[in-house]
């Protein structure tokens, strides 16, 4: 017979035979369960697209069928979808999971026994987790899930035989606690469990099928399956040194808070010498000042002052103060490339040795306070190469609730690579002190501009799933090619761009109008931000591009007070050009404006409130006393935060009481 799955696939079951459905999370080894058991040759390739093609053969008198590696079944995304409709048809399925990625697996396992289909489950890459000092206790596993788990080494066919044996074992396992009472009433009407629970969790395609409105439970369900599955893997699975390597210990470390945090401070610590002290200091100062200032641009002027006199507007835009083929060439040759270079180098360091993931896990508690989980570290760490690209990788976060939050926070907080080597070269000469007050001014307004967000928009945040790759050696090749493409990308965007720039601040500067900016902003910038007037060239350079604006600091005479309150309105500065365009691109027209306005807001605010309370705490003393300033930030931090959490234990206690009302 003919069987039709949901997806409009046409695969021939015999008559009496069974379906058996392979499932599982990406790069478990699916594929070589699937080409074993039935002998075709399946494209194992990790391009996306490659597993939407749905594979199947026969086995014996049933039919196996393969899915897409899926981390849940819903209608998130295609190969969900996909998978969700072959799964529901199944006769038995066959749940491939690692048992190196065991706590994330388990997930879809757990989500597919509560459909009630029968299920075994192989448990593969067991020799891998032994090799990473894991042990599982696979007894223990097949009772507390209900099902029989079969240890396997797919890639040397070890286990496939008792799999083989043992395949039609498969029964339907224990269900997620809470659930089955909720399911009762939904499958009178629907009739499928599995659809029933689906609709349940809020499937909109699902529940259309049966003219039903979506359920609202599936945070509460998932909230509950999560649970039961940490139960799980915390009474299966034990970690030991014995097997483990020196960079499995070491991975271990850096995602433990105790030693992991230190291990990150050093990291940042030596990050900030190479990049801030000597990439800034040294390199910065032979390359922009020994080459572009000091043989470059005089040899550029005097060349076209042969054809063009400096004073006349097209020498003025070409050669003069912000000059075309001067300033710009200068800024971005001699004093931006070598800063992104550097912290491209150090970026690719991280994503080639698996260190990135790790911390990720690391921060995931923390960033859960502002609304986001340990994914959204990703996008705050490639925002501190390039916010524009960085906006664009918010895709990954699995809610729009967390791309809201993450993209606000790029555009508000996160300085880009060119700007970040400037704020740290300038930083470098001020003293640890002041250091301190920059760092503790800007993470405190993430971490308050965070939590409110949090606070007022709806929902939580979701649970981290997050690959942890072998730690390393970064291969020197992969590091360098990574960065030159990065830095080459970044030259080839911020070239038109700062071209741009320059000649806007020069035709504003022969109009004019350059002076009348000045003057219109002069009570922000003399006024509250204590600094001189020409500052606001520098804040007009930065709506083209903020490094642009950055750069434009290191040539105005400023006091150490005047400078960090000078970066910190730069860094929390409207985002340039390139990332608001990508902003409105990603989010609506009313979210991308308010993002824009502001950051205008909270610079000017903020960098104000830094200068304003210096000179209260400073009265006369002729010495800026920085200290009461940063424990002022440290006070009003904590005073959002603790309101914020307040705020949200009264909203969950009211939503546990009206929901307690619902259910009588």
């Amino acid at each position: 017979m003919t069987h039709s799955c949901c997806t409009g696939v046409k695969i021939d079951v015999p008559e009496g035979g069974r379906r058996i459905v392979l499932a599982g999370n990406p790069n478990t080894g699916k594929s070589v369960f699937f080409n074993h058991f039935t002998g075709i040759y399946v494209d194992v390739s990790n391009y996306p697209g490659t597993t939407l093609d749905i594979s199947w053969g026969r086995y014996g008198s049933d039919v196996i069928i393969d899915t897409p590696g899926v981390y849940g079944i819903s209608s998130f995304n295609d190969e969900e979808r996909i998978a969700r409709d072959i799964i529901l048809s199944a006769d038995l399925v066959l749940n491939v999971v690692s048992a190196v990625h065991l706590e994330r697996d388990l997930f879809l396992t757990q989500q597919i026994i509560d459909t009630g289909v029968p299920v075994i489950v192989a448990l593969n890459m067991i020799d891998d987790a032994r090799r990473m000092g894991i042990e599982v206790d696979v007894e223990r596993l097949s009772q507390l899930l209900g099902v029989p788990v079969i240890p396997t080494v797919a890639v040397k066919r070890k286990g496939f035989e008792r799999l083989k044996a043992e395949l039609y074992t498969a029964r339907p396992g224990h269900v997620t606690p809470g659930v089955e009472e909720e399911l009762n009433p939904l499958i009178n009407r629907v009739g499928k469990r599995g659809e029933a629970l689906l609709i349940l969790e809020g499937d909109p395609v699902i529940a259309a099928r049966y003219n039903l409105e979506p359920g609202t439970r599936q945070e509460e369900i998932y909230r509950r399956r999560r649970e039961r599955v940490n139960a799980i893997y915390q009474q299966v699975v034990r970690e030991t040194s014995r097997g483990a390597s020196m960079a499995v210990t070491l991975g271990r470390l850096m995602i433990k808070p105790l030693t992991g945090i230190p291990i990150l401070l050093l990291t940042l610590w030596a990050m900030y010498k190479a990049i801030g002290i000597f990439i800034a200091g040294t390199v910065v100062g032979f390359t922009e000042e020994t080459i572009m200032q000091g043989m470059y641009e005089p040899a550029v002027r005097h060349f076209v002052e042969q054809f063009i006199p400096q004073s006349s507007i097209p020498g003025t835009i070409l050669i003069g103060e912000f000059g075309l083929l001067t300033m710009t060439v200068t800024y971005l040759l001699g004093l931006l490339m070598p800063l992104v270079v550097g912290f491209y180098f150090f970026l690719s360091l991280f994503e080639d040795s698996g260190y990135l993931p790790r911390i990720a896990t690391l921060v995931d508690r923390l960033l859960n306070s502002i609304g986001l989980n340990g994914r959204g570290v990703i996008p705050i760490i490639l925002g501190f190469g390039c916010v524009t690209m960085a906006t664009i990788t918010t895709r990954l976060l699995s809610s729009e609730r967390e791309r809201k939050i993450a993209i606000f926070l790029l555009g508000l907080t996160i300085p880009c690579s060119a700007q970040l080597g400037v704020i740290a070269g300038m930083l470098a000469t001020l003293g640890p002190h002041y250091l301190a007050l920059y760092a503790l001014v800007i993470f405190s307004v993430l971490v308050m501009a965070g939590t409110l967000l949090a606070t007022l928009l709806p929902g939580k945040s979701a649970d981290l799933f997050i690959d942890l790759p072998p730690l390393r050696l970064p291969r020197i090749d992969n590091v360098l090619k990574k960065t030159f493409t990065k830095s080459f990308h970044f030259l080839r965007e911020a070239a038109p761009l700062f071209a741009l720039g320059a000649l806007l601040i020069s035709t504003f500067q022969v109009t004019g109008i350059l002076e009348f900016l000045q003057n219109l902003l002069a009570p922000l910038t003399v006024g509250w931000l204590n600094l001189p007037r020409e500052a606001a060239t520098a804040f007009i350079m930065g709506i083209v591009r903020r490094d642009f604006g950055a750069a434009g600091l290191t040539e105005l005479a400023l006091s150490p007070l005047q400078t960090i309150v000078a970066l910190i309105t730069i860094t929390l500065f409207v985002p340039c050009i390139a990332s608001v365009l990508v902003i409105f691109k990603e989010r609506t027209k009313k979210e991308a404006l308010l993002i824009w306005g502001s950051s205008w807001i909270a610079a000017f605010l903020v960098g104000g409130l830094v200068a304003q309370l210096a000179r209260l705490f400073s009265p006369g003393s002729g010495k800026t006393q920085v200290l009461p300033v940063i424990l002022f930030f440290i006070a009003f931090t904590l005073i959002v935060v603790v309101t914020c959490n307040l705020l949200r234990r009264t909203r969950t206690t009211s939503s546990i009481t009206e929901q307690g009302y619902k259910n009588r």
